[in-house]
């Protein structure tokens, strides 16, 4: 016999009554019982990120937290970052043109670490954005597009225009005139 148990949990705006084991994750509560795909599990013993939600706000290891503890909470996942609109929340635009992702599978947790991270301190460094994503891991990018991209967004997220090389405006690198005299 299962030990089971009914919760009642808020997410991405959307209040939930879901049945799950006792034992069950939050992780799989999120990708089995509700569909949820977006949250991605890679090692499923905390190390890598990608299972990264927010938890009334904090970021949190998903395939650590039982589904139980997540009974009355607000859970944030990848899906509800940009909100019932069709338009991309800032970072989510911010990945896109600075190409902070490639395969994807690590960008749900980046991005949902990084919405934390940005709301605690909206002009971050170039450290502290390295800092802040130390605990996500990334086989494809080198993390570089990652760091640039949350610049970026932190920019957005301020209310300003993000700076722009001459090859991102164009699509080709361009030199100066000054270089060519």
């Amino acid at each position: 016999m299962k030990d089971t148990r009914s919760i009642g949990l808020t997410v991405n705006g959307v209040r939930h009554e879901v049945e799950v084991e006792t034992r069950m994750t939050l992780a799989d509560c999120l990708r089995h019982r509700l569909g949820l795909t977006g949250t991605h599990l890679g090692c499923e013993h905390g190390v890598c990120g990608a299972c990264t939600v927010l938890v009334d706000g904090q970021a949190v290891r998903s395939c650590l937290m039982l589904a139980v503890q997540a009974e009355r909470a607000e859970v944030t996942t990848v899906e509800g970052i940009a909100g019932a609109g069709e338009t991309l929340h800032p970072l989510q635009e911010a990945f896109r043109d600075r190409h902070g992702l490639q395969c994807g599978f690590c960008t749900p947790g980046m991005l949902m670490t990084l919405l934390e991270f940005l709301d605690e301190n909206p002009a971050p460094s170039e450290t502290e954005v390295r800092e802040a994503i130390s605990g996500n891991l990334c086989r494809c990018t080198g993390y570089q597009g990652i760091v640039e991209a949350a610049l970026d967004a932190a920019a957005r997220l301020r209310g300003e225009s993000p700076a722009r090389s001459d090859k991102e405006s164009t699509g080709r690198p361009t030199t100066s005139p000054e270089a060519v005299r």
